[in-house]
Protein backbone atom coordinates (compact mmCIF):
# COMPACT_ATOMS: atom_id res chain seq x y z
CA UNK A 1 0.00 0.00 0.00
CA UNK A 2 1.28 3.44 -0.90
CA UNK A 3 2.14 5.75 1.96
CA UNK A 4 0.34 8.61 0.23
CA UNK A 5 -2.52 8.39 -2.22
CA UNK A 6 -0.70 10.51 -4.80
CA UNK A 7 2.27 8.14 -5.07
CA UNK A 8 2.35 6.28 -8.37
CA UNK A 9 1.64 2.60 -8.10
CA UNK A 10 4.29 0.23 -9.43
CA UNK A 11 3.29 -1.91 -12.37
CA UNK A 12 3.43 -5.63 -11.79
CA UNK A 13 6.27 -7.15 -13.79
CA UNK A 14 4.87 -9.64 -16.27
CA UNK A 15 8.20 -11.24 -17.02
CA UNK A 16 11.75 -10.91 -15.82
CA UNK A 17 14.58 -11.85 -18.18
CA UNK A 18 16.32 -15.01 -16.94
CA UNK A 19 13.48 -15.94 -14.61
CA UNK A 20 12.97 -19.63 -13.76
CA UNK A 21 10.19 -20.87 -16.03
CA UNK A 22 9.83 -24.39 -14.65
CA UNK A 23 6.90 -23.56 -12.36
CA UNK A 24 4.82 -21.78 -15.02
CA UNK A 25 1.94 -23.43 -16.85
CA UNK A 26 1.62 -23.52 -20.62
CA UNK A 27 -1.09 -20.84 -20.37
CA UNK A 28 1.17 -18.58 -18.30
CA UNK A 29 4.04 -19.08 -20.74
CA UNK A 30 1.74 -18.26 -23.67
CA UNK A 31 0.53 -15.12 -21.88
CA UNK A 32 4.12 -13.99 -21.34
CA UNK A 33 5.02 -14.67 -24.97
CA UNK A 34 2.07 -12.53 -26.10
CA UNK A 35 3.08 -9.72 -23.76
CA UNK A 36 6.69 -9.83 -24.93
CA UNK A 37 5.63 -9.84 -28.60
CA UNK A 38 3.46 -6.79 -27.96
CA UNK A 39 6.40 -5.09 -26.29
CA UNK A 40 8.64 -5.90 -29.27
CA UNK A 41 6.08 -4.28 -31.60
CA UNK A 42 6.00 -1.20 -29.35
CA UNK A 43 9.81 -1.00 -29.29
CA UNK A 44 10.07 -1.41 -33.07
CA UNK A 45 7.52 1.38 -33.58
CA UNK A 46 9.61 3.65 -31.36
CA UNK A 47 12.74 2.82 -33.39
CA UNK A 48 10.88 3.76 -36.59
CA UNK A 49 9.65 7.02 -35.06
CA UNK A 50 13.09 7.97 -33.76
CA UNK A 51 14.70 7.09 -37.09
CA UNK A 52 12.24 9.33 -38.92
CA UNK A 53 12.97 12.19 -36.53
CA UNK A 54 16.71 11.69 -36.97
CA UNK A 55 16.40 11.59 -40.76
CA UNK A 56 14.31 14.78 -40.77
CA UNK A 57 16.87 16.55 -38.56
CA UNK A 58 19.76 15.39 -40.74
CA UNK A 59 17.97 16.61 -43.87
CA UNK A 60 17.30 19.97 -42.24
CA UNK A 61 20.89 20.52 -41.19
CA UNK A 62 22.54 18.87 -44.19
CA UNK A 63 25.37 20.90 -45.63
CA UNK A 64 25.80 20.95 -49.38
Amino acid sequence: MALFDDEPKKKKTIHEIGQDLSLLSVAELSERIAALRAEIVRLEAEVVAKSATKSAAEALFKRD
